[in-house]
């Protein structure tokens, strides 16, 4: 994956953005851009090519580095356990471990609480028993 970042024409950074979320969100990525198309496709497109063409292909951070600071803000934030489902499975598909994204989760507890960082841990605990991942001890 590039982290260039294509000429400024929307169009060339809609299809960047897509490369790039393919390769980090795959499928998951896709399902939440499709499922915009009937009632938001303004919003599905600029979460790719703003959030992803522009955003995720910048180079100051690795792949694994975006996604651990996006499941940090995610758990802080609270109530965003459908986002942190796509950005878990992100952050396993750019090489983090199931005990890494834990131990996130276990840091952010400090700084936003036991119960979001207990939403973002059984999340995670759905995603890792999909991928067949448990138990992790």
């Amino acid at each position: 994956m590039t982290h260039e970042n294509p000429s400024q024409d929307p169009t060339s950074r809609a299809a960047h953005g897509r490369q790039i979320l393919d390769a980090i969100d795959g499928e998951a990525g896709a399902r939440v851009i499709d499922s915009l198309a009937d009632i938001a496709p303004e919003l599905g497109h600029q979460v790719v090519a703003w959030g992803f063409g522009e955003i995720y292909a910048r180079p100051g951070l690795e792949p694994r580095d975006r996604q651990l600071v996006t499941l940090g803000m995610l758990t802080a934030l609270g109530g965003c356990e459908p986002q942190l489902e796509v950005h878990i499975n992100a952050a396993l598909n750019v090489g983090l471990t199931p005990e890494q994204i834990i131990e996130a989760f276990l840091h952010s507890s400090v700084y936003c609480g036991f119960p979001r960082a207990l939403n973002a841990t059984f999340t995670a605990k759905k995603v890792f028993a999909e991928r067949d991942l448990l138990p992790l001890a």
